[in-house]
């Protein structure tokens, strides 16, 4: 048996599961997690911040479907990343963050040790699906198994393993070193997919929306949707599922008045798949919660879900792509009276809409999108993200993400793109973030110095925090602490080693894209609102 201590034990069970990058920062806590990585294939990222390491995770784990992993020392470290943490569990993204903890003999003991906090596993559980510390090595393998078990079958978000330092030191030469299987995600019941056939078999207007628990699933929501000649809406972590130029498509507006009226009062079946119904994504023009008038049916991979925001007509406990190939299949008949009719009635939605677009947000967006072609755009709490979060379509999965809606964090793009662009290095990587936001986490571009991570970072420069000083005027409430100065972003990315420069059109935007693409290293591209014409995103 090779000879080995548990944290080297660890690194190899992590390789084995499929992990490949590791996003964390070393402590003196934490010295053994990092003698199994010489020698291992395992590639270590070094963040400026534990919470830019969590972002960097999750951004990787949303354009590869794997979980990102963390390596984070006792006490601060912890703290400091329960933020990215609470963004992961809001949105369902596997992160699997390892930490070290004190001694065994000394947990909860309150004397004052390096890094001590009272119960550090009581602050991480509210932002984990799972946490766990491991107080003897002989257990690794059963908790590893345990963790991946969540990311493979279950509702996805973080999970917290600490472990003691003395544990982390243990011998674990004797340990199974063989990834454990791994259960399926749970299949439907018959008796709840042959309800839903008949509930759409019989429905006269029924309307499917498709949320971030369906962005896995295959083109059986599109063949669902043609055999029922069903509208289609997808919420903002649905973007790619549906077509976005496929005639039953009616984008994700799921907030707009018009679109709200179908879901509410028209529709006579809502098929509502992986979706929490939630503020962020049906009241995003704060109208007041959904109440659908007609039978929902809900499918959700998370009981719990499946009871929350709003009451179901039938739930159904399943992975969306199970659910959605055995209705297709119970389905015998295809509807292709009307068809027409549904399909301008799409385009009159889609067309109400319109109204609400604006024009200078559309037009940089495409300016991106003409540019780069294919491309992932990681998005920060700014102006054209609230816009892309109901307008920007995707014709792909995983092409644009950000941290505007769910748990609505700031300080997010800049690490996460790093992330995406680790896990997905063949597509050009734009991190979008304003002026405001960016100063949360600017640091992380000496990551992506660093590290030779051939990121694009757009900083949207409207001088301060252009969202809450547009609530506060809406509020009658006199502007405070919203109009900040923003530094030269130019001047510090170039003090950091990355290249960058000054867009004041976007004709010159769609130049400094090209040349970004074609650099080997990071490169950032300031772009001042004031150019264009836009005002607020909606």
């Amino acid at each position: 048996m090779q000879k080995q201590t548990c944290g080297e034990a660890l690194t190899r069970l992590l390789h084995a599961y499929g992990a490949d990058t590791i996003f964390g920062i070393p402590g003196v806590h934490t010295i053994e997690l990092y003698r199994g990585l010489k020698g291992s294939p395992l590639k270590h990222v070094t963040p400026r911040h534990e919470q830019g390491a969590g972002f960097m995770a999750d951004g990787y784990a949303r354009v590869t479907g794997k979980p990102g992993v963390c390596f984070i020392i006792t006490g601060p470290g912890m703290t400091n990343i329960i933020t990215a943490m609470g963004q992961a569990l809001q949105d369902s993204i596997p992160m699997l963050v390892i930490s070290s903890v004190n001694r065994t003999q000394q947990l909860a003991m309150g004397e004052g040790r390096l890094h001590e906090l009272p119960n550090q596993l009581a602050i991480t559980s509210g932002v984990s699906r799972y946490s766990h510390t491991l107080l003897s090595v002989d257990n690794l393998p059963k908790v590893l198994a345990q963790a991946f078990a969540i990311f493979s079958s279950q509702r996805p978000g973080p999970v917290h393993i600490e472990i003691p330092i003395d544990v982390l030191a243990q011998d674990a030469s004797h340990i199974d070193m063989q990834p454990w299987p791994m259960p399926q995600a749970p299949a439907p019941q018959e008796a709840g997919i042959q309800e839903a056939v008949t509930m759409l078999s019989q429905a006269k207007r029924p309307v499917m929306i498709l949320g971030g628990g369906a962005k896995n699933v295959d083109f059986v929501a599109l063949e669902l949707a043609e055999k029922l000649n069903m509208p289609v809406v997808n919420t903002c972590n649905g973007k790619g599922v549906m077509p976005p130029d496929h005639p039953l498509s009616i984008g994700s507006t799921p907030s707009h008045p018009a679109i709200r009226e179908e879901l509410e009062k028209q529709a006579d079946v809502v098929l509502a798949v992986g979706t929490e119904l939630a503020e962020t994504d049906y009241d995003f023009f704060f109208l007041g919660d959904l109440n659908i008038s007609g039978k929902l049916i809900r499918i959700d991979i998370d009981s719990a879900q499946l009871m929350r925001n709003h009451k179901p007509d039938l739930p159904i406990l399943s992975d969306a792509q199970q659910a959605l190939t055995a209705i297709n299949m119970g389905l015998a008949s295809i509807k292709t009276q009307n068809r027409d009719i549904v399909h301008s009635r799409c385009e009159t939605l889609r067309n109400s809409t319109q109204d609400m677009k604006k024009p200078a947000y559309r037009d940089f967006f495409k300016t991106i999108t003409d540019t780069l072609g294919d491309c992932v755009i990681v998005g920060d709490s700014t102006q054209p993200a609230y816009y892309a979060q109901a307008y920007y379509e995707t014709s792909n999965t995983a092409r644009y993400f950000h941290s505007t809606t769910g748990y609505g964090t700031l300080g997010y793009a800049f690490p996460a793109a790093i992330g995406a662009k680790i896990g997905s290095p063949e597509l050009a990587v734009i991190g979008l973030t304003g002026d405001g936001g960016g100063q949360f986490s600017l640091n992380e571009i000496i990551t992506a110095v660093d590290a030779n991570v051939p990121v694009i970072y757009i900083v949207w420069n409207n001088q301060g925090h252009g969202e809450i000083r547009r609530f506060m005027d809406d509020a009658n409430v006199e502007r405070n602490g919203v109009d900040i100065s923003p530094p030269d972003y130019v001047a510090l990315a170039n003090a950091m080693g990355c290249k960058a420069a000054h867009a004041t059109s976007l004709e010159e935007l769609s130049t400094l894209l090209n040349q970004a693409e074609a650099y080997d290293g990071p490169f950032l591209i300031e772009f001042n609102e004031s150019a264009l014409d836009c005002g607020y995103a909606f």
